[in-house]
């Protein structure tokens, strides 16, 4: 019996020996990863995500590449834009074949917040293998890698989500948090919705003590969506993520020991800084998914610079917009008349 015993025993110390391997590679590997990454991911099985619209994937995907349509309409409520009930995206993400328990790549297009909104869910989900590929579709075209058509059907999973309740914090854990030492709040709004001027629910303004940094600040530059409106660039190289040493400057004042939670209008812009906060080794992070929305909403939740909706004044503006619209298919129908005549 001895030698059996001596073999099981060594057995298992390799066994051990590699789980910790690999523990210590996952623990190394990168949260936000390239192009290089997501080729070697795709090699050794790793699902791969596609998190934009069936008609965006339809036009071209990494090939191997699932798709539910996009993830921030499929797997939220349209009114609160809250998450939909947990047995309810189990039973999407199962009929999709997405086990959030494996190794996934969740990419869409260049820097846009879905991957990262993906990413936190499967965190939400229990899952703990999940990585952004923050240049996505765009890097990839870039790079002359192949695109594929068709539609991949992986084969249907049954998995019960481990709800992790450290990655999303509620409206009751942020009021039960304001002014505690050990906590920091981040708003990646905009400057105008920080400061009341852009109301996006009931109430403009901000959570108190909250530092705001816009998600886009992450960026080498950030105004790229508007000069790409104006023609000014040709490219989306500005939104690719700044350097691990600028985003570290950029988040100076905040403390990554503390527990940092962070907000938006209704948490998807968030999901990108709160990624990017752990990717710099922020400890504890959370991201208010109710974020604004929510909090804007409550009316026994404390703000600061607070404003209100003028639901009268916007009722006055679609009025004059629907009184132009009238005017105008009058004048189009005159002139569709006077077309007839000549």
């Amino acid at each position: 019996m001895q030698p059996q015993n001596s073999s099981n025993a060594r057995l298992l110390a390799a066994v051990a020996l590699v789980a910790a391997s690999l523990g210590a590679y996952a623990a190394d590997k990168p949260i936000i990863v390239d192009t290089g990454f997501v080729e070697q991911a795709a090699a050794r099985g790793a699902l791969i995500w596609d998190v934009r619209s069936q008609e965006d994937y339809r036009r071209g995907h990494i090939p191997g590449a699932v798709n539910i349509d996009e993830i921030a309409l499929v797997l939220r409520e349209p009114s609160t834009e809250d998450y939909i009930p947990v047995a309810k995206i189990e039973q999407i993400l199962g009929e999709a074949g997405i086990d959030p328990a494996r190794e996934i790549v969740l990419y869409g297009a260049k820097a846009h917040t879905s991957p990262y909104f993906g990413y936190v869910t499967v965190r939400y989900l229990g899952g703990s293998g999940a990585r952004v590929y923050h240049g996505g579709i765009d890097d990839w075209k870039a790079a002359g890698k192949p695109i594929a058509t068709d539609m991949v059907k992986l084969p249907p999973v049954r998995f019960r989500a481990q709800v992790n309740p450290e990655v999303i914090a509620s409206t009751r854990d942020v009021v039960a948090r304001l002014g505690v030492p050990g906590v920091q709040i981040v708003d990646a709004r905009t400057e105008k919705e920080f400061n009341g001027e852009d109301i996006r629910a009931l109430r403009g303004g901000r959570i108190p003590g909250s530092v705001n940094i816009p998600y886009e600040t992450n960026w080498v530059d950030p105004d790229t969506p508007r000069k790409l409106q104006r023609r000014q660039v040709t490219g989306k190289d500005g939104m690719s993520l700044k350097s691990a040493e600028d985003l570290r400057a950029l988040y100076a004042r905040l403390d990554p020991e503390k527990e940092t939670i962070v907000y938006c209008q209704s948490g998807v812009r968030a999901a990108e800084t709160a990624t990017v906060l752990q990717n710099l080794g922020f400890r504890n992070v959370k991201v208010y998914d109710s974020s604004w929305l929510g909090y804007g909403n409550s009316f026994d939740a404390p703000a600061e610079n607070v404003t209100y909706f003028n639901v009268g004044r916007f009722n006055g503006v679609l009025m004059q917009m629907q009184q132009r619209i009238d005017l105008l298919e009058g004048q189009i129908e005159e002139l569709k008349a006077a077309m007839e005549r000549n």
